[in-house]
């Protein structure tokens, strides 16, 4: 098990140098907003922190990711960088730059663990602690990471099963914004198993939203029967709404996980309900899980991953989420 470090690394500028080449967000890493500067934190950084992700460029969804980790940066002395790439090989470059430029610690999700592996057992090898978050629940204790942060992925999407059988779905699209991530997969494969009817899955291409459309809407009025459109991401839900709306159907739009412009859905009724996992926790914990760990040797869960859904929301109680969501934090 790693040890806890007391010096302090500076090691921004050699982070983005070596990183340049592989951020899917054009280019270097970016610093995040902590070392004392918002959300109550004092003095110079005494941390630095990676943050490598598998987000696509654009991504809103880890807009709140940030969002979360740039308050605990700043609450926890913790200068961090963020870089990202939804190609799995590029993402293990982006790790083995953090690990290269001797970085305090590691924040990452993990959707393809493989192709992570030997990225991961060099930053163990090299003493430096890595949280997981988001993505990589069954492996993140293989690879050697100290703590998970996010949802159960597998249980989540149970909870959604029973929740379309309860309201009488009976034909279910379940559409995956990827192929080749083990958590997309875990949430259509949890509705099949605790839904009471059928569940076909629509692989899309995520990063091409024109794609995105016209693969629903095709499908939509090839099948009249379908019911229920369930997306794993918000931007997938107001899309599939447009392809309800394009093929004539009837189709109701409920999915996985929230942005500001969801709420709008919710309240319209365009969209029914979201999963939310709480990204803005996942982000948050990630980085303050980390200075924690850094500054005092804590680690959060008692073995077990911390779990930050799910939990729904829809027209009840979106007026008690919607402030949130629409500033970005929820």
């Amino acid at each position: 098990m790693w040890k806890p470090r007391t010096r302090a690394t500076v090691v921004l500028a050699a982070l983005a140098l070596t990183a340049a080449g592989c951020s899917s967000s054009g280019g270097a890493p970016e610093a995040g907003s902590g070392g004392g500067e918002s959300g109550g934190g004092s003095g110079d950084p005494q941390y630095t922190v990676a943050m490598v992700t598998h987000a696509a460029a654009g991504d809103t969804f880890f807009d709140i990711i940030r969002a979360g980790a740039d308050v605990a940066a700043g609450e926890s002395g913790v200068e961090y960088t963020y870089a990202n790439s939804d190609q799995p090989n590029e993402q293990a470059t982006l790790i083995q730059n953090a690990v290269d430029s001797q970085v305090d610690a590691i924040a990452v999700s993990m959707p393809n663990v493989p192709a992570l592996t030997e990225a991961l057992a060099n930053a163990e090898a090299a003493d430096i602690p890595v949280f997981a978050f988001n993505a990589g629940l069954s492996e993140y204790e293989d690879v050697g990471a100290l703590a998970y942060f996010g949802q159960d992925e597998a249980i989540a999407g149970a909870a959604a099963g029973e929740r379309l059988t309860e309201e009488g779905a009976q034909n279910v699209l379940c559409v995956l914004q990827a192929q080749g991530q083990a958590q997309l997969e875990a949430r259509c494969d949890g509705v099949a198993d605790a839904f009471g009817g059928a569940v076909e899955k629509l692989y899309v291409t995520g990063t091409d939203m024109p794609s995105v459309q016209s693969t629903i809407t095709a499908k939509l009025a090839e099948d009249p029967s379908i019911d229920h459109v369930l997306t794993l991401g918000a931007p997938f839900a107001l899309t599939a709404a447009q392809s309800v709306e394009e093929a004539g159907s009837e189709a109701a739009v409920v999915t996985f996980d929230t942005n500001a412009e969801l709420v709008d859905a919710i309240e319209s009724g365009d969209v029914q309900w979201a999963v939310d996992q709480q990204p803005y926790l996942q982000g948050y914990e990630a980085i303050d899980a980390a200075a924690l760990y850094l500054s005092n040797g804590n680690v959060l869960g008692g073995g077990e991953a911390v779990l930050t859904g799910p939990a729904f929301v829809d027209q009840d109680n979106i007026a008690s989420v919607a402030e949130y969501a629409r500033a970005g934090t929820r």
